[in-house]
């Protein structure tokens, strides 16, 4: 999992989803594991 400034490009990932959780950002794929990221 990355920390990241922009989400932007991950997100455009196919099978990639946004969550919000305890007032942070993640982007969580389930197809390619690799895409993980926060933000926050």
């Amino acid at each position: 999992m990355k920390v990241r400034s922009s989400l932007r490009s991950l997100k455009n990932q196919p099978g990639s989803k946004v969550v919000r959780r305890r007032g942070r950002t993640y982007v969580i794929n389930k197809l390619n594991p690799k895409f993980k990221a926060r933000q926050g």
